[in-house]
């Protein structure tokens, strides 16, 4: 079955695609959810301009991640956190917290599901942070925890 995306499917492809399934899974689930429609001859020209506009909305969104990450590269965010006399923090900074203080040092509001730590921050010191905004850019900034 023939069937063109209205959306972004990770496993099948991006919207304006036409992908070729099993008849029951695209009678059954992706036609029915409106996440597909059937690929006929005069659709394709429509998409086309799906993908037109899904590659257009991409360059714009990478542009705009790419002078995100040129802003907050160079610069180091501070937070401060409750700490013993060893540097143990008493709890942990988390990308919730990180993200507040990106908020509130540079005016630059990130989502804080953007930002990949495989563990929360749990000691005072220099910490990296990968932020990944887009496909293409992912960047490291500098998180300098210190004890309050």
């Amino acid at each position: 079955m023939r069937l063109v995306l209205r959306q972004d499917i990770s496993s099948l492809g991006k919207r304006g695609d036409i992908i070729e399934v099993a008849d029951g899974y695209g009678r059954n689930f992706l036609v029915p959810k409106k996440f597909a429609f059937l690929a006929t001859e005069g659709v394709s020209a429509q998409a086309a301009a799906m993908r037109r506009s899904r590659d257009l909305k991409d360059s714009r969104a990478r542009e705009e991640a790419e002078q995100v990450a040129r802003r907050l590269v160079p610069v180091v965010i501070r937070v401060n956190a409750k700490a013993g006399a060893s540097g143990k923090l008493f709890g942990s900074v988390t990308t919730h917290d990180v993200a507040d203080a990106v908020s509130e040092q540079t005016g630059i509001e990130l989502d804080r599901r953007r930002l990949h730590l495989n563990d929360p921050i749990r000691s005072v010191g220099t910490h990296e942070v990968p932020v990944k905004l887009h496909a293409d850019v992912e960047f490291r900034i500098t998180v300098e925890v210190a004890a309050d």
